[in-house]
C-alpha cells in the first residue's frame, strides 16, 4: 500500500523538520524567559519613579479642595496631601471587604463628607476594622458626627482587571467588594471624588490606617528578573549539555 505522507517517503526531511522544530520552540523559550527577566527590571524601574514622584508630592503643601478637583481625570492623585473643612452626611459607613492589615482579615470603613454643597461628595477613610467572627455580622463602627478640618494624603484603589464591581449589600453600614466611585456615585445620586482621603487624624476616632500606595517594591520587581534570568540561564545550560552528550554519543 502506498502513502502520500512526505516525511515516509522522504526521512531525511522529517529529521531537518523535526530538529528546526526543536530549535525554534527552544529558542522561544529562552527568549520569552529573558523577555520576563526585562519586564520586571522595566517594572522595577517605573516603580522607582513612582516612589520619587510619590516622596515628592508627601514634601508638597497640601491642595485645597478646588486645586484637587481642577487635576487632569487622568492624572493619578495618589501621594498628593489635602486639608479641607469636611461636613458629614449622615452617619453611614461602607465597609470595603478583603482588606489585610497586620495579618488580621477586615474592612476598610469610609465615609462620606461634603466640603462644599455644589462640589462633588469626598470619601474619607476612617481606617481598618478586623471583621467579626461571624462573616453575616458586620463590625460597629463609629462614624463622624461633626464637621472637623481634616488634614491627609490621597490615594486612589488600582482596579483589578478580574473584578470591579462595587458590589453593595442592603443596610448599613453596607459592605462592597471593590473601591469603584463610579457605581458609588450612582448609589448615592451624587458626584464623587475619585481620590479618597486618609486622615492624619480624626477627632474621636482612633483607627489605623494602612498605607501601602506600591503593592510591590522596586527591589521585588528587581528579584523577580533575577529569578527569570536565572531560569533562563539554567535552561540554557541544560541545552547545551544535551547536544554535548548526544555528540559524545555519536562519536564513541
Amino acid at each position: 500500500m502506498k502513502t502520500n505522507n512526505v516525511f515516509t517517503r522522504y526521512p531525511q526531511l522529517y529529521l531537518v523538520g523535526s530538529r528546526a522544530s526543536l530549535i525554534i520552540i527552544t529558542l522561544s523559550l529562552f527568549l520569552f524567559l529573558v523577555k520576563l527577566g526585562f519586564w520586571q527590571l522595566s517594572r522595577a524601574e517605573e516603580k522607582e519613579l513612582w516612589q520619587t514622584q510619590l516622596t515628592t508630592r508627601q514634601a508638597a503643601e497640601s491642595l485645597s479642595y478646588a486645586e484637587l478637583l481642577s487635576l487632569p481625570e487622568t492624572e493619578s492623585l495618589t501621594g498628593y496631601r489635602l486639608t479641607v473643612l469636611a461636613q458629614p452626611l449622615a452617619e453611614q459607613v461602607f465597609l470595603l471587604d478583603n482588606q489585610v492589615f497586620n495579618g488580621k482579615v477586615g474592612y476598610l470603613a469610609l465615609q462620606l463628607m461634603e466640603v462644599t454643597p455644589d462640589r462633588p461628595w469626598l470619601l474619607v477613610e476612617l481606617g481598618f476594622i478586623p471583621a467579626t467572627a461571624n462573616r453575616a455580622s458586620l463590625p460597629a463602627i463609629k462614624p463622624i458626627t461633626k464637621s472637623q478640618s481634616l488634614t491627609g494624603r490621597l490615594y486612589q484603589k488600582q482596579s483589578n482587571p478580574m473584578s470591579s464591581a462595587l458590589m453593595a449589600e442592603p443596610g448599613w453600614p453596607k459592605r462592597i467588594q471593590n473601591l469603584n466611585v463610579g457605581e458609588m456615585s450612582d448609589l448615592v445620586n451624587r458626584p464623587i471624588a475619585v481620590a479618597v482621603l486618609q486622615p492624619e487624624k480624626i477627632k474621636g476616632i482612633d483607627l489605623p490606617h494602612p498605607w501601602k500606595p506600591i503593592p510591590l517594591s522596586a527591589q521585588k520587581h528587581r528579584g523577580y528578573a533575577l529569578q527569570w534570568f536565572s531560569m533562563a540561564f539554567a535552561f540554557a545550560i541544560l541545552v547545551l549539555f544535551f547536544i554535548y552528550s548526544r555528540k559524545r554519543r555519536k562519536n564513541k
